[in-house]
């Protein structure tokens, strides 16, 4: 182990834990991503083929399925975790269901959440808990106590806003009486008002003497270091511990066509340069915070780098707990590998769930690949790399 900046070039490292069939696998895999139209055309026949009952869903478990999630249960996903643990790559267990829509559907993945947590008491090689609002509560709730907060009103206290927040809690105190970490994803920015609260509130009342519960800012939002630096404000003016997960965001085309239609200027930057550059200054204000912990999730090279400079020039340690490098399961392991082999802490989000229920993940996986400058090109090239390296 050793305190070294990792390169990021070293294919070797990156993909040790492929063997030559999986880096085939992923290289068909990226190659058929890299064609746009197919990218467009191919979740709504999934979808379609998936109604009338067609013979798809092995072809999608054997592919994409297999590729970006760790199994359909929460036991299938032990090998996946071995493999990761034995490259120093802790795992980030997701459980992939969002968009539930009943109080039993609701119900039933808090329950399922609970279940991860205890599945991974016992397991060093899983230090968070991750979880969806949208799999614990109505996506039009959300919007309303989002628009009620927006306007500067007390969100309506209802019987279902307290199941809410109670399965929130259970969740939360589960997770931190198992010494796990816990971070609550950002959605859509139309309903995000009511999930920074409740993130908050969690915050509040756990972060007090460590960091334990994070919240998650998109940085695509143009109000996205307008946020960070309130939030870290709040911390330290109420005398708790921030934790925040940077990303970029997910949500890029359906925030643009939303705010088209319903006439109001786009939430999110006008450019990639523009994320990318507010990204790096909230690094730069995070890790200059000192009682602020950082999940930097992000498939960026520059990010990367910057966040490990920064982090060593503010003093910190590789194995500091303040800092946290995650990637999704099946991208950018140039990044992941090579940043764990450096000795920092490094992670992998490894989503879980059956395959029709996960698609909606899935496919955001695929246009993402697509949407972001060069990344399906970028995983390409080094599995290439890879590839002509061990026949040599």
């Amino acid at each position: 182990m050793t305190d070294a900046l990792p390169d990021f070039e070293n294919t070797e490292i990156a993909f040790k834990h492929l063997s030559d069939s999986d880096l085939w696998r992923a290289w068909t895999l990226f190659r058929a991503i890299n064609v746009k139209p197919l990218v467009n055309v191919g979740p709504p026949l999934v979808t379609l083929s998936l109604k009338l009952r067609l013979p798809v869903k092995g072809l999608l478990k054997s592919t994409i399925f297999n590729h970006f999630c760790g199994g359909e249960t929460l036991e299938s996903c032990s090998e996946t975790m071995a493999r990761l643990a034995k490259s120093k790559v802790r795992s980030i267990l997701d459980y992939g269901i969002e968009g539930e829509k009943t109080e039993h559907g609701f119900d039933a993945a808090e329950k399922e959440l609970l279940r991860t947590v205890a599945f991974t008491t016992k397991n060093p090689n899983v230090p968070f808990c991750v979880f969806k609002m949208t799999a614990l509560a109505r996506f039009g709730l959300l919007e309303d106590l989002s628009g009620q907060l927006t306007r500067h009103q007390t969100p309506t206290t209802s019987e279902e806003s307290q199941r809410v927040l109670r399965r929130v809690e259970s969740i939360c105190s589960a997770a931190v009486a198992s010494g796990k970490l816990v971070m609550i994803d950002a959605e859509e920015t139309w309903i995000q008002p009511a999930i920074d609260q409740i993130a908050l509130e969690m915050m509040r009342k756990h972060n007090r003497d460590q960091c334990r519960v994070y919240t998650t800012i998109q940085m695509y939002r143009s109000d996205g270091l307008t946020l960070v630096k309130n939030l870290i404000h709040t911390a330290q003016s109420e005398g708790w511990k921030c934790g925040v997960k940077l990303v970029r965001g997910a949500y890029m085309e359906k925030e643009r066509e939303r705010a088209g239609k319903l006439g109001y200027p786009s939430p999110i930057h006008p450019d990639k340069d523009a994320t990318d550059n507010a990204y790096n200054a909230a690094l730069d204000m995070i890790l200059r915070s000192p009682d602020t912990s950082l999940c930097a999730g992000t498939h960026n090279t520059q990010s990367s780098r910057l966040a490990l400079e920064l982090a060593r020039s503010s003093g910190l340690a590789p194995k500091d707990p303040k800092v946290w490098f995650a990637q999704l399961l099946g991208m950018s392991d140039d990044l992941t590998f090579n940043i764990a082999n450096s000795g920092y802490n490094a992670a992998k989000y490894v989503p879980y769930g059956p395959v029709d229920a996960v698609l909606p993940y899935l496919f955001r996986r695929a246009r993402e690949n697509t949407s972001i400058a060069g990344q399906s090109g970028r995983e390409l090239l080094l599995i290439e790399k890879e590839i002509r390296r061990r026949r040599h």
